[in-house]
Order: C-alpha cells, then sequence, then structure tokens
C-alpha cells in the first residue's frame, strides 16, 4: 500500500460527530497530494462554512495524518469556513 492509500485509509477513520459518517466519504478533503519525500498536503472543506465542530474535527484529522509514520510533513488547509484563518493558524502552530 502506498502513502497515499495509507492516508486515504486514515481519513477513512476520522468521522464527523454531526452525520456520523467519515470525512472521505463526506468529500471533505481535497486536492490530496504526496511528494516523493513523503510530504502530504489537501485541504479541509468542512461541510457547512459555519459548521461548529469544526475545530475538533480540523484536529481529529491532522493527528490521524501524522500518526502516519511516513509522513515527514503536514500542510492541511481549511477553506470556506467563518474562521478557517484563525484554524489554520492553530494548525500551525501545534
Amino acid at each position: 500500500m502506498d502513502l497515499k492509500d495509507k492516508v486515504i485509509e486514515r481519513l477513512k477513520t476520522v468521522i464527523d460527530a454531526e452525520t456520523g459518517m467519515d470525512v472521505i466519504s463526506m468529500r471533505l478533503i481535497k486536492d490530496l497530494m504526496i511528494t516523493n519525500e513523503s510530504k502530504v498536503s489537501f485541504k479541509f472543506r468542512p461541510s457547512s462554512s459555519v459548521c461548529p465542530l469544526v475545530f475538533p474535527l480540523a484536529f481529529k484529522i491532522q493527528k490521524a495524518v501524522k500518526e502516519i509514520e511516513e509522513v515527514k510533513e503536514l500542510k492541511m488547509v481549511v477553506t470556506d469556513h467563518q474562521m478557517s484563518e484563525e484554524l489554520n493558524n492553530l494548525l500551525r502552530a501545534d
């Protein structure tokens, strides 16, 4: 299994508490890219621009991917949410 498949499988374990569905099935992850240096990047687009659970969900997504041993670096960007800027700053600091 290559790293992209591992990331996708891992993200399938992250469940949106509001819907009970995983973030891959909900199509909340966009533009997933893996470099030869095992750097992972993608956009997380919440289901609503005012989703109240965006903060805990974003941190669950980040944690799930960072726990994959082969991932050397993660760049995750939250888009299309009223608190995107604040959340992206917190995710970078973590």
